[in-house]
């Protein structure tokens, strides 16, 4: 096998496409026109044409003022969503004055202890003229209630916010790591969040189910796509388990997916992942709402392809990576930095980022046509040939007992363990070539302007930290925390409850603090 005619999921790619690879396509069946099931082509008839996809710059870090100004900048370029990357310290459920947290705050995102943070965040942003996304996993219930507080001080009703809480729990024991308890618990506050917002935040997205991160973490596009939507049929089981109507529930769950290098594989992955979830939700588990069969997609272009080498060169890659991302029909997009290899963007980067975005929108015509690919016989191969290989693996899944117990036995961690190792080991005998790091290579001195958080910042964390604490109602905070740990022992619906805590301005820690005493917290089992 000719290493060098491989996708980068190792499916073999043929010299030349014909009629007959593609001969056992039923258009109907299988393609459809855009808008219509299974909604391989789209999920919408127009597509760009009707809306063009909301443009998302990830971003944050230092204080809560800090991104904000970055924020409000962004917007004034042109940017027509807010993305929010959140510190460690707040990934883990740490306020930032914890010994675990001190040495991390604002490093790799903003710092959020309580809703003066979250205040701050969104100052001069109207929340009911925004979108906004926030990749939160295990505290997703506490920044969700943060945002509705916010919401409420501004004058807008919870029903009028729009946005999406990654709150995808299965992904972080299979590739992330940034969980805090155990499976069971995990998933009863994701369904009480499914619940809450059904009847209090319709518009929200209350799961990004996200193969970005098991991309990252070293899989294949093809694992990328099948543990994702595995993940995705979990949660729709644990919410019918739960008592929800899939249809009451599933229209508000979305994905977040990986764009790579391999443009046609790319675009034959968001085509598979339509036309799987379609005839998932409505042959498995009798979805009767079209919304509930449409597979909604954000899209991050692929952090681990960018280089410390040569970093100018990421601007081309982020390119090819947004135009597989458009051609394949996402909803939204994030388009990576140049200098993201080396630090947090800075706002050069960051803006040629996301002028990115805007020249493929404005002049390079890739949105005129919905699906523009369809009908390539490569693509449609590709696509069927990435359904079958995903098929293989949801059958190799439910052999072990379905996703949790796949989680436990390691079978998740050890495939994406294979396949980064497989790729590494491509790149290190230049069966795979990445321009400037095994070949092409050149002496340089970079120079590109780094962002860097100050002390500083870190200072001012912990003094606004301490003055909320100083300033607050003491006694109702200790009240609402001892509500918080009743509820948690009990079935009730844990959303009400911290958003009573968040009003009171209880801190993040403190929340998550008490819900770590009664669910405890998750170790992964050690393996060799």
């Amino acid at each position: 096998m000719d290493e060098r005619y491989l996708t980068l999921s190792g499916i073999p790619i043929k010299n030349c496409y014909r009629p007959d690879d593609t001969r056992q396509l039923d258009y109907a069946r299988d393609l459809a026109d855009p808008g219509n099931y299974p909604f391989t082509r789209g999920i919408h008839r127009d597509m760009y044409r009707g809306r063009r996809w909301t443009m998302r710059q990830f971003s944050g870090f230092a204080t809560a003022q800090e991104s904000n100004e970055r924020y409000r900048y962004l917007l004034k370029q042109g940017q027509t969503g807010l993305s929010v990357a959140f510190d460690m310290p707040t990934i883990m459920g740490y306020d930032s004055d914890h010994p675990k947290a001190r040495s991390e705050v604002g490093l790799l995102g903003v710092a959020i202890d309580s809703l003066a943070d979250m205040e701050i965040l969104f100052s001069q942003i109207p929340l009911d003229e925004v979108s906004t996304s926030m990749t939160i996993n295990a505290p997703a219930a506490v920044l969700l209630a943060m945002y509705i507080a916010v919401g409420e001080k501004q004058g807008v009703a919870s029903q009028r916010l729009a946005g999406t809480i990654q709150n995808d729990i299965l992904k972080e024991y299979i590739a992330q790591n940034s969980y805090i308890f155990p499976p069971e618990p995990s998933l009863r506050i994701i369904t009480d969040i499914l619940s809450y917002c059904a009847k209090e935040v319709p518009r929200w997205n209350t799961i990004s189910i996200s193969g970005y991160h098991i991309r990252e973490a070293g899989s294949t596009a093809v694992q990328e796509l099948a543990f994702t939507l595995a993940d995705g049929m979990a949660y729709v089981e644990a919410g019918i388990a739960r008592g929800l109507a899939v249809d009451d529930f599933a229209p508000r769950l979305s994905f977040f997916f990986n764009a790579h290098n391999d443009l046609f594989e790319e675009v034959a992955k968001y085509r598979a992942a339509r036309r799987i979830w379609a005839r998932v939700m409505k042959e498995k588990y009798g979805a009767k709402d079209p919304r509930s069969w449409r597979l909604r997609f954000h899209t991050q272009t692929a952090g681990c392809s960018l280089t410390a080498q040569q970093p100018e060169n990421n601007i081309v890659r982020t390119t090819v990576q947004a135009l597989a991302a458009v051609l394949g029909g996402t909803q939204s997009l994030h388009t990576n930095s140049m200098d993201e290899a080396w630090a947090l963007p800075g706002e050069k980067a960051v803006t040629i980022a996301l002028r990115t975005q805007q020249i493929l929108a404005e002049e390079s015509g890739v949105a005129q046509a919905a699906d523009p690919l369809g009908g390539s016989y490569l693509v449609e191969a590709l696509t069927d040939e990435m359904e079958r290989l995903a098929q293989e693996y949801f059958d190799k899944i439910d052999r072990l007992g379905g996703v949790v117990s796949a989680i436990e036995k390691g079978f998740f961690q050890q495939e994406i363990a294979d396949a980064s190792y497989h790729y590494q080991n491509r790149v290190d005998k230049d069966e795979y070539v990445v321009v400037g790091v095994n070949r092409y290579q050149m002496e340089e001195n970079v120079e590109i302007p780094l962002l860097s958080v100050g002390q500083e910042s870190v200072r001012q964390q912990w003094k606004r930290l301490e003055r909320v604490r100083s300033e607050r109602d003491g006694q109702e905070v200790r009240r609402m925390l001892e509500d918080l740990k009743e509820c948690a022992q009990s079935d009730a619906n844990l959303m009400p409850v911290i958003l009573d805590a968040v009003r009171s301005f209880a801190t993040l820690g403190e929340i998550m603090g008490t819900l770590r005493s009664v669910f405890g917290e998750y170790r992964e089992p050690a393996r060799f």
